[in-house]
């Protein structure tokens, strides 16, 4: 198997200042989540990962290309044609059509002028651009330019995208497009694709697996579905009347209460697998106390990521 990433123990430093410690991870392709607040070690973690920066350490490979070897200077070409980045800070340049503006990243990428204008056209019309394509890009909404970093990222058809913050900014509305994009390119044209955000909810989305990140070091690496399916048994029970008794019941029949003692009115629950769930309602009847409400717990990333870190 190509593992989209196959790294070894790979780390950056500068100075005394470790922006990433050692970081080992194997990763299958696919739609993958890089979690994380800022000043995490995301943004470090994409250099190396582009060839920008060399690892202080380690080593690795990205669908077997092989990251900048410490020490050389040397472009890895072969590395940077894998990959489209669709930077977070503004990289638009004043002055040029959208049409011109995605051409010039073809050409970057080593495409020839025609070429990488014809595919310019392309990329704009499948992202909703065509009618915006000779406007120029500092005329463009943020949702737009958000759409156009996106657009020259595609343009010499990369296997792998690498996204760093690509919802930063954009109201409920455009954030639902950008998100709904890098969906269909995951599902539907099979591109690899590496999230970077600070947005929970985002990865929870979009992504297949999870990588956290909290203080330059790994806290995690996790399948989405995985994550969400750890609270599978657990519900929150409201209750009017609670008591110090019903709490002791239910706990003898193997329900795990979250709570220390009533009259908390609602509880954390979780029970053991093949629990017959009227035995609640039973234990609570027979304690004087009323189910005012019995709901699955919804978890999110986000419990989990505060989990990993506190």
């Amino acid at each position: 198997m190509t593992w989209l990433l196959d790294l070894h123990d790979v780390s950056r430093s500068f100075g005394p200042l470790v922006a990433l410690h050692p970081l080992t991870v194997q990763l299958p392709p696919g739609c993958v989540g890089l979690l994380g607040p800022n000043g995490a070690g995301k943004s470090t973690l994409l250099k190396l990962l582009m060839g920008l920066l060399p690892p202080s350490g380690g080593h690795g490979t990205v669908m077997g290309e092989p990251l900048q070897r410490p020490g050389s200077r040397e472009a890895n070409w072969k590395l940077r044609q894998l990959i489209g980045f669709m930077p977070e800070a503004g990289s638009l340049v004043p002055g040029l059509s959208g049409v011109d503006y995605v051409a010039l990243a073809g050409e970057l990428y080593g495409m020839p002028r025609k070429q990488a204008l014809r595919r310019a056209h392309e990329v704009l019309t499948a992202l909703d651009l065509e009618e915006a394509r000779y406007r120029n890009v500092e005329d463009y909404s943020l949702g737009m330019k958000q759409r156009a970093k996106l657009a020259q990222a595609l343009v010499h058809d990369p296997p792998v995208l690498l996204l760093d913050e690509p919802t930063s900014g954009l109201d409920p509305a455009g954030r639902a497009t950008m998100l709904d994009l890098i969906r269909q390119l995951s599902t539907t044209f099979r591109k690899s694709v590496l999230l970077s955000t600070h947005l929970l909810a985002d990865v929870q989305a979009v992504c297949e697996q999870v990588i956290f990140l909290h203080a330059g070091r790994c806290r995690g690496v996790s399948r989405v579905a995985d994550v969400l399916s750890v609270h599978a048994n657990r519900y929150l029970l409201q209750l009017r009347d609670a008591s110090t008794a019903l709490l002791h019941a239910l706990r003898a029949t193997g329900v795990s209460v979250g709570v220390n003692a009533p009259p908390t009115a609602t509880w954390d629950i979780t029970v053991p697998m093949g629990f017959d769930m009227l035995e609640i309602y039973r234990q609570c009847e027979a304690h004087g106390s009323t189910v005012q409400k019995l709901v699955p717990f919804l978890p999110s990333l986000e419990d989990f990521f505060l989990e990993r870190v506190s």
